[in-house]
């Protein structure tokens, strides 16, 4: 007999999770209690409720969260102050969306005083790492049920028999094949896996994309966007304020109308195998072309390289799951901190794919000073022959080590 009698399941109310919900009560015989995020997915999430009633949830252990803002606010905006990208290209945009979902599957189980929790990740991919390592960081004594790693039900076709098995409803898509890609959606990104894109030598097919039209589609007008910074955030477009959640709604919402943000990506899993994927995350794109062009003219250079040459690490603590780690939050207190000045206006361009910078300023924290860098007569404020002594002492180095090479 189980001593786990009471288990949170983060439900999405899809073909897999159902059954997951089904499976903890046969295997486990323990309550369950259901967890739904509206991460801003786009999908309408009260069908998980009555589904989850009629596996007789009761309703005061069927959670249904809006957590969109809290989600840009405290996970997204921290992730882009450090300019944020995995392996060169990843934008992370499922990866910062599990920290969300573990932290709030631990808030349920102190709530209701269950004593596990479950996912439905299967044990190939990353998030039973980040969702896992996110929960045991928040509650060390947690019992994890991750059921691809103990059942047998290991393809579609076992899935669905158990599920008629056990009246679990069916959706047509699902009969029929449906969607021939695993999909991850969440206001920062969406992403597609599997079927014809396991092949990394076939180009993914257009009728896949969701978010965003192919750039030879995009509009034949260029569109111009002002982005308003204050310590590092987006706080308005086009002189509107607006809310994190806000701001990337519509940069969303912008950068797809003008084919911005598809990627198509070969990535390094951290259970250590390659997967292809493809991603869209236009708003989010166009968030870190706009981000360095205010960083660069508000942080001083050795601040803006050191931060240059602790991303990628800081990139892997993310994608790897380690957002609730040691590391990454002293790592975040030195971000924020760079963030203090980072505050002005930036200008892109959107046209047909591309985000072009075409202007940025800063009334109250600008380094740019105009009267130093000019190619015109700058009236004695730099003094040009003080680069000779800097070059040649510079050089010593080099020169001591030619001169030696010389005598040889």
């Amino acid at each position: 007999m189980s001593d786990i009698k009471k288990a949170v399941l983060a439900y999405s109310g899809g073909l897999d999770t159902s059954v997951i919900l089904k499976w903890l009560q046969d295997t486990y015989q323990c309550e369950v209690v259901t967890f739904t995020a509206d991460l801003g997915q786009g999908e309408e999430l009260e069908p998980a409720r009555q589904k989850a009633l009629k596996f007789g949830i009761k309703p005061e252990n069927i959670f249904i969260d809006d957590l969109r803002e809290e989600f840009v606010r405290d996970f997204v905006f921290p992730m882009f102050r450090a300019n944020t990208v995995y392996e060169g290209e990843y934008l992370l945009g499922t990866s910062i969306a599990r920290p969300l979902i573990a932290k709030r599957l631990i808030d349920i189980v102190n709530q209701t005083g269950a004593q596990a929790i479950s996912h439905g990740a299967t044990g190939k991919g990353n998030d039973q790492v980040r969702f896992e390592l996110g929960a045991y960081a928040l509650k060390p004594g947690i019992k994890i049920i991750a059921p691809w790693r103990e059942w047998d039900l290991l393809s579609r076709e076992k899935l669905l028999a158990y599920a008629e098995k056990h009246g679990i409803p069916i959706e047509m898509k699902h009969r029929q094949g449906g969607s021939p890609y695993s999909m991850d959606a969440n206001l920062l990104h969406i992403s597609y896996e599997g079927r014809h894109l396991e092949d990394p030598s076939a180009e993914a097919e257009e009728s896949m994309w969701r978010w965003t039209v192919s750039p030879e589609k995009a509009p034949d007008q260029a569109e111009y966007l002002d982005l308003e910074y204050a310590h590092g955030d987006i706080v308005a477009l086009n002189g509107n304020k607006m809310s994190p959640a806000q701001v990337l709604t519509k940069l969303n919402e912008l950068g797809g109308k003008h084919g911005i943000g598809r990627l198509d990506l070969v990535e390094n899993r951290y259970v250590g195998m390659k997967s292809r994927g493809c991603y869209e995350t236009p708003g989010g794109t166009i968030m870190l072309k706009a981000h360095r062009a205010i960083e660069s003219i508000t942080l001083d250079r050795e601040v803006a390289h050191l931060k240059d040459d602790l991303m990628p690490r800081y990139a892997s603590m993310i994608y790897n799951g380690y957002w609730w780690s040691p590391e990454r939050r002293a790592l975040q207190v030195l971000i924020d901190h760079t963030q203090a000045c980072v505050n002005g206006w930036v200008r892109v361009k959107l046209y047909k794919g591309n985000v072009i910078v075409v202007g940025r300023d800063s009334k109250s924290d600008s380094l740019f000073d105009p009267t130093i860098a000019t190619f015109e007569d700058d009236k004695g404020a730099y003094d040009q022959k003080d680069a000779g002594g800097f070059i040649k002492l510079n050089a010593l180095r080099m020169r001591i080590a030619a001169n030696l090479k010389n005598r040889k």
